[in-house]
């Protein structure tokens, strides 16, 4: 079977490796690295339904990789030990969903599944080169721990992290801040998500600045993010069509920069027996919106109970359009040049049609997040943290008899303490992780919301 390559979605850079696309992340073009194509695993799926996390782990990474057999089952061994249930991400019946819990990782968020990963790459990939990397990375709250957690004190690697200052949990907050190994720097940046997401785009379109610095990616652009959490999709998938019966299932999915409902996307174009996704967004509804009309429009950022959902700017989408315009570079440049000099963009939609037919988009405001998490407490047991009773909420609007609803959970409940007080009037969300997190020591520097600023920042403290 010919290697795996992938290109950019702008159409001006070489085609590459598995090995180089995950080191390079960003591709110089400015365009997101996806495969060249997508291997058709239907014939497979009947055998993959009895194998472990790592072992259908390691059967999906090999159809996309260039690493040797034993390397590869040995990175992902050693990403999975780190996870406190045996089946890395169990699914677990609740009332009338299933919910894929994948918060059972080091730092309680469904980002650990693919950064644990990443994390063990970046450091096997240096070893073997020699060589060094500064990752830059931006994040709504549980990217930038998880990435910090999986490199903390790990040689060849700095890591500097944005947050958007004052717009993260203060646990979320702390996960990041409380780790003083001296490869780790916190940036809380004076201004949104997206604006992080900006400076760190901008930083690696400057391609001398990037190669100087030696410049990775550990947002969900690096494509290793996305080719790991495809990996769940198949194995909750499988697994509840095998303990129900069913021919085909449903996700619902919490999202805000359009990996994570991405990974699924794709799990579904390889074959994956997918009825229909379902989108969740909170009131930062971009994506909802586009999926009701084929107009993608910025709008401003609210501040909301499930933050790391708090984005306008979904930056995996730029993936899924170039799909939608049949994979070609000059129409997905036109589109990303109108939709940065306007702030929209839009695709034609036949009278009477879905902008797609997989897809089905929802919005779950504070108001319905709260009444779902008390509910579920309250009638099933089970605590939701705010980004997943969005999905949830919206779930529930779209369940269908001979499709069972899986639910993706994406945080532990612990993580948003105050979320849940509001909801079931009791300070109930605990965990012993986080609790020893109390009065640990910080460190972070704020910086003002200007490329410049995290330029230089960047430039002294790189190694």
């Amino acid at each position: 079977m010919k290697s795996m390559t992938y290109l950019s979605t702008r159409g001006k850079t070489p085609e590459m490796g598995f090995s180089e696309a995950v080191m390079t992340g960003l591709a110089p073009d400015g365009g997101l690295l996806v495969p060249s194509r997508l291997p058709d695993v239907r014939a497979d799926l009947k055998a993959w339904a009895s194998l472990s996390y790592p072992e259908l782990a390691f059967e999906i990474f090999s159809r996309f990789t260039d690493l040797p057999a034993d390397d590869l089952r040995r990175l992902i061994d050693r990403s999975y030990a780190a996870f406190d249930h045996p089946d890395v991400a169990p699914t677990i019946p609740v009332g009338p969903v299933q919910v894929l819990e994948l918060f059972h990782g080091p730092t309680l968020a469904f980002k650990d599944i693919a950064l644990q990963f990443l994390s063990n790459f970046f450091e096997y990939h240096l070893k073997k080169t020699g060589g060094r990397l500064n990752i830059l990375g931006a994040t709504s709250g549980d990217t930038g721990s998880a990435a910090i957690h999986g490199v903390a004190g790990r040689e060849r690697i700095r890591i500097f992290i944005m947050h958007p200052k004052g717009r993260v949990s203060p646990l979320q907050e702390k996960q990041m801040t409380s780790v003083l190994d001296d490869n780790v720097f916190n940036i809380a940046l004076e201004g949104t998500f997206d604006d992080g997401q900006r400076i760190m785009k901008t930083l690696f379109e400057d391609v001398k600045f990037k190669d100087k610095h030696a410049l990775g990616a550990i947002n969900s652009v690096n494509w290793a993010r996305v080719l790991a959490q495809i990996v769940y999709y198949f194995y909750a998938g499988l697994g509840v069509m095998r303990r129900t019966g069913a021919a085909r299932v449903r996700f619902a999915v919490p999202t805000g920069n359009f990996g994570d409902v991405l990974a699924g996307y794709y799990a579904a174009r390889m074959g994956l027996p997918v009825g229909r996704l379902i989108l969740a967004t909170n009131e930062n509804d971009i994506l909802a919106r586009f999926f009701a009309t084929g107009e993608y429009r910025m709008g401003k950022v609210v501040p909301t109970i499930s933050p790391s959902m708090d984005i306008q700017v979904a930056s995996n989408f730029e993936r899924y359009l170039y799909d939608r315009v049949d994979r070609n570079p000059a129409t997905l440049r036109g589109l990303m040049k109108t939709f940065g000099e306007t702030g929209a963009l839009s695709i034609p939609v036949a009278d009477g049609e879905p902008v797609d037919a997989l897809f089905t988009a929802g919005i779950g405001g504070t108001a319905k997040t709260l009444s779902v998490i008390r509910r579920y407490q309250r009638e099933h047991g089970y605590l939701l943290d705010p980004h997943t009773a969005v999905g949830v909420y919206v779930a529930e609007q779209h369940l269908a008899e001979d499709e069972p609803m899986i639910c993706l959970a994406t945080a532990h409940p612990a993580k948003f303490p105050q979320a849940i007080s509001d909801a079931v009037g009791r300070d109930i969300a605990r965990h012993p992780a986080l609790e020893a997190l109390k009065d640990a020591p910080t460190r972070c520097i704020t910086l003002p919301n200007e490329i410049k600023a995290v330029r230089k920042y960047v430039a002294e403290h790189a190694g």
